[in-house]
């Protein structure tokens, strides 16, 4: 998963950081008061990439990809569900020692990296909070019955074999879609070019839309902390 990265668009050092589940790959450019970016799916720190150019000027940027994301190790034995994300995340920061940080998340990244905000409120002094959420959608008939859809037989083929997510999914969450460049599109689906990969790694995140929401609805019931 190392080749291929365009480092022209992306001209950051690679570091890992060794985790129990496997090494997790992140950028760390700039010094000053540190910021954490935290990505969703189907994409990795490659997204943050024009934000750490900008900022690293005067603060620490730091962005890790998910394990199975990115240029991070990809175990084969792996739930990767957002529970088992948020707990690889808190690991991640720990070891790192840096705070208190901005944290930065973006869709699947805020219920993997909320509760880290929730368990170790000393080392979160702001966060930014970018098209997430922290709620079951149990009771919301569209989104569930999308969920339902995404999470069953027809979107596990979709995802295997269409590659639906970084095709389709990926390309209509852009406001402006000539941003998205055939060049700038291969860094992303270059990260997973085979079906294990999909139907491993980002449907698992389609099926915990619904089969997560217990963990979504624990970080709900905690939102007055976070406010």
């Amino acid at each position: 998963m190392t080749g291929n990265v365009d480092r022209s668009a992306y001209p950051f050092e690679s570091r890992w950081m060794p985790l129990r589940a496997g090494r997790m790959h992140y950028v760390d450019e700039g010094t000053g008061d540190p910021i954490v970016f935290v990505h969703g799916t189907p994409t990795w720190s490659f997204e943050w990439r024009h934000l750490i150019r900008a900022l690293s000027k005067s603060a620490r940027c730091i962005a890790p990809d998910h394990l199975g994301f990115g240029l991070s190790d990809r175990p084969h034995d792996a739930p990767y569900t957002p529970e088992w994300h948020a707990e690889n995340f808190a690991e991640f920061v720990e070891q790192l020692g840096a705070g208190p940080l901005t944290l930065v998340v973006h869709d699947f990244g805020g219920p993997i990296a909320l509760p880290f905000a929730l368990r170790r409120p000393d080392l979160v002094r702001r966060l930014v909070v970018i098209n997430s959420w922290m709620w079951s959608f149990e009771d919301d008939r569209e989104m569930a019955s999308r969920a339902r859809i995404a999470g069953g037989a027809v979107g596990g083929f979709l995802y295997r074999w269409a590659n639906f997510s970084l095709r389709t999914i990926m390309p209509s969450a852009y406001g402006d879609r000539r941003k998205l460049t055939p060049e700038i599109h291969r860094q992303y689906l270059d990260r997973f070019p085979d079906r294990w990969s999909r139907g491993a790694v980002l449907w698992p995140l389609a099926r915990a839309l619904l089969g997560s929401s217990a963990h979504y609805d624990a970080l709900w019931q905690e939102r007055a902390t976070l406010r």
